[in-house]
């Protein structure tokens, strides 16, 4: 059953489960091999575009001073990949609708 405020991967399962007719572990497979491609292509420096969700991208990020807000200490901010997530037009206006 769904958990308050979250969307888990059981969640998911349980509702390609219902709409789908597959079962319960053929579901939960399903699930964790599509997480699991979404993954991979990440780790291999592929950006990852679901149509009428959003794509996921990778940046790299440059050295930088960066200042300890309390002290005012400058520090140096090591290179880093992050991943970023950009939602779709679609995504952005169903989620203004609800």
């Amino acid at each position: 059953m769904r958990s308050v405020g979250t969307l888990t991967r059981a969640d998911l399962a349980e509702t390609v489960n219902r709409k789908m007719g597959f079962s319960r572990s053929e579901s939960l497979d399903l699930v964790e091999a599509v997480l699991g491609h979404v993954c991979e292509a990440l780790r291999k420096g592929e950006n990852v575009k679901i149509s009428g969700f959003g794509s996921f991208v990778l940046r790299d990020k440059k050295e930088r001073i960066g200042r300890n807000p309390k002290t005012g200490v400058e520090v140096p901010i090591t290179p880093r990949r992050v991943l970023t997530f950009r939602a779709s037009q679609l995504l952005k206006d169903r989620i203004a609708r609800a």
